[in-house]
């Protein structure tokens, strides 16, 4: 049969990536004359990329149908495997057994053909759901090698950065790497469909991320934004692009872009199936609110991402902690560490658990907390995470006071974070050597530093540092010259005013036991041996003032 006026238009559209003049063709087509089963798939395809998740699987299951009718067996399967894997993803189980079983019986009589290949990818889905990252690099490699094989750009791609993800993920950076780079080549080199073009695209920036790979991360948003922009009407994938931009801008310090991008992230993300990237919008909402002092907004993006399953750690624990409630950011985050096995989201919770036990005044435990994070950031190979392990380092040596070791760490971290263009990081990193220098005596670097660190809160809105910082500075003096913490200082002023332990814990909404273990620490600190005695040098040297303008 002759292709139509309608047909024709829908088919070109199609190729330009004219979605949503495609779409109407193509429906128009099938209205008047049903369509034949490779036009039905573009149909499903073009749904699919103006997020009509719903249509693309019912528009898939007619051309899988018809294939079938037609003895097309081998393209049958393709269709009958791709809705179960979408159902699988969906966390159907029931329904992408079925669907995947059907594919797998299709192609019983079919001999060696590329369609093996994409069935060895559900496997791949089974094992990385288990943690069994061999075993499912494994299957991967099977699968590209099919790909390779018979020519099929489609499967080689999703497969190879599939593999790549998962050695990354498992320990092995370096071959992990070198096949997600070799992916995106694919990408670039090859004519791919449109589906698994957005697939790859956000698997790569995915992992990359995942692994702290911050630069690649960079390099492949910004070609995933380009490829999103050159489509018109184009839904699928931009909620998820725009989650990976907003990680992207909070890292280099434009936390209103950042925030915007989030915020459209989670509206797009809303409508379509994909509740685990709207998730990840609105956790990316809450890390850029808390950071910017705006706790109750925090708290509720928090609430909502864990809703949709999200675990809210280690940005909850901060936020707690933000919130001067310590004990309820100890008890986070160690219950999240004693469940999280997997390299890399625990290098991010090691992070955040020095921060936390250095908060409440347990060095020790930070100290421990540093030296595993240290041990993975060598283990994985990133260089974000060797930053974020000298810059705890740093503050782990500053609190044992030890400022010399600690300047040394301190410089290392910084060196890092200007080099990845990380002007938060950086700004709490010259904090730090302030505090050092200060407590050397070296009062002009110091006062050059928290100056540096204080302007840059500032340009970025990080209102929480800025009020922990003090905007004279006087605050953080004082701390650094004594070896106390901010929240020390806090427990300070309310001894020296005649509070008990007991009373100073339900003033800071902390337990009598963290208090107890403050206290023991401002002793030590101030070397001293009774808190009358901390009382009377605190009068001495102006910390209970000083404390009091730190207070909320």
């Amino acid at each position: 049969m002759e292709p139509t006026d309608a047909l024709e238009r829908g088919r070109a559209s199609y190729a330009a990536g004219a979605w949503r003049d495609a779409y109407g063709a193509l429906v128009q087509e099938d209205g008047e004359r049903p369509l034949q089963p490779a036009d039905l798939e573009l149909l499903a395809t073009t749904a699919y990329m103006l997020g009509r998740d719903d249509e693309w699987m019912a528009v898939l299951e007619r051309a899988q149908q018809r294939y079938a009718e037609v003895g097309n067996r081998r393209r049958a399967a393709r269709c009958a495997g791709w809705i179960g894997i979408n159902h699988l993803m969906r966390g159907e189980i029931g329904p992408a057994t079925g669907w995947l079983a059907r594919a797998q019986r299709l192609l019983d009589d079919e001999g060696d053909c590329v369609e093996r290949g994409y069935a060895v990818i559900p496997s791949i889905f089974r094992h990385a759901a288990a943690g069994e990252w061999e075993a499912a690099a494994t299957a991967a490699g099977e699968a590209a090698a099919i790909g390779g094989r018979f020519g099929d750009a489609d499967l080689f791609a999703l497969a190879t950065h599939a593999q790549g993800q998962l050695l990354a993920t498992g320990g092995r950076m370096a071959e992990g790497l070198a096949l997600l780079d070799e992916a995106m080549v694919t990408l670039k080199t090859s004519e791919l469909s449109p589906i698994v073009a957005g697939l790859v695209y956000c698997g790569v920036i995915l992992a990359c991320q995942e692994v702290y790979e911050v630069r690649r991360a960079r390099e492949w948003t910004t070609a995933l934004s380009r490829w999103c922009d050159g489509q018109s009407d184009l839904v699928a994938f931009t909620g998820r692009c725009l989650v990976h931009r907003a990680e992207i801008l909070q890292l280099a310090g434009d936390w209103d872009d950042a925030l915007l991008e989030a915020r459209r992230a989670a509206e797009r993300l809303a409508a379509g199936f994909n509740q685990v990237a709207a998730a990840d919008a609105l956790y990316r909402q809450a890390e850029l609110r808390r950071v910017r002092g705006e706790l109750a907004e925090a708290e509720r993006a928090y609430r909502e991402a864990s809703r949709l399953g999200h675990e809210p750690q280690p940005g909850l624990a901060l936020l707690r902690l933000s919130q001067g409630r310590d004990e309820a950011a100890s008890a986070a985050i160690h219950r999240v560490l004693g469940e999280t096995t997997v390299p890399h989201r625990r290098a991010g919770l090691l992070a955040a658990a020095v921060e936390i036990h250095l908060a409440v005044g347990d060095v020790p435990a930070a100290a421990r907390a540093c030296a595993k994070l240290e041990r993975l950031a060598t283990a994985i190979g990133s260089e974000l995470l060797q930053g974020a392990a000298s810059h705890a380092r740093g503050a782990v040596e500053l609190a044992e006071r030890e400022p010399v070791r600690a300047l040394v760490s301190l410089r290392r971290a910084l060196e890092t974070w200007q080099e990845l263009g990380a002007p938060y990081e950086e700004a709490r990193a010259r904090e730090l050597v302030g505090l050092a220098c200060r407590a050397l005596g070296d009062d002009d670097s110091a006062s050059l530093e928290l100056a540096a660190a204080r302007g840059a809160f500032q340009e970025l809105g990080a209102a929480h540092d800025l009020g922990r910082l003090g905007r004279g500075g006087s605050g953080a003096k004082v701390a650094a010259g004594h070896g106390l913490s901010p929240r020390e200082l806090e427990v300070l002023r309310l001894v020296a005013v005649g509070n008990t332990n007991k009373v100073i814990a339900r003033e800071l909404v902390s337990s009598a036991r963290t208090i107890d273990r403050h206290v023991s620490n401002i002793l030590a600190k101030l070397q001293v041996s009774s808190r009358a005695a901390a009382t009377a040098y605190a009068y001495e040297h102006d910390l209970v003032r000083a404390a009091g303008r730190n207070h909320p």
